[in-house]
């Protein structure tokens, strides 16, 4: 209890310096830093996908209909399926179906990598979304 009660000291004596201009800014950087991460970080509405085997693209399809492409690679065929705005990896003859897994991809910047089968989906449009590779 001791640790509990030198805390509840440390913030009345810290809190006792603070003014309400001082609350005012923090509040107002609060909702400054809230906003700017909801529209900063948001992916922009993607136009096309991509499709890489091998390293080399295989395919770029619009995402303006529903299309099924399926891609040959070293384990076999891995069917990518379109719809309009939004696409994902159906099947893959992968172990670990990580790539699967991953569902719709609906923002432009996101991709799935089928890396036992070496093939890939990447959404592509006006505005990336941010991600660790381009951070």
């Amino acid at each position: 209890m001791t640790g509990l009660g030198a805390a509840r000291r440390w913030l009345a004596a810290w809190a006792a310096h603070l003014r309400v201009g001082d609350l005012g800014v923090l509040a107002a950087a609060l909702m400054f830093s809230v906003g700017a991460a909801l529209h900063l970080w948001q992916g922009g509405r993607p136009d096309k996908a991509i499709i890489k085997a091998g390293g080399k693209v295989f395919a770029e399809v619009a995402l303006t209909a529903p299309r099924i492409v399926d891609v040959p690679g070293p384990l076999g065929i891995t069917r990518i399926e379109v719809a309009p705005g939004r696409a994902r990896v159906a099947s893959d003859p992968g172990p670990r179906q990580y790539c699967v897994r991953q569902g719709w991809l609906a923002s432009a910047g996101a991709v799935a990598i089928c890396a036992p089968n070496q093939v890939s989906l990447a959404l592509s449009g006006q505005r990336a979304d941010y991600d660790s590779l381009n951070y």
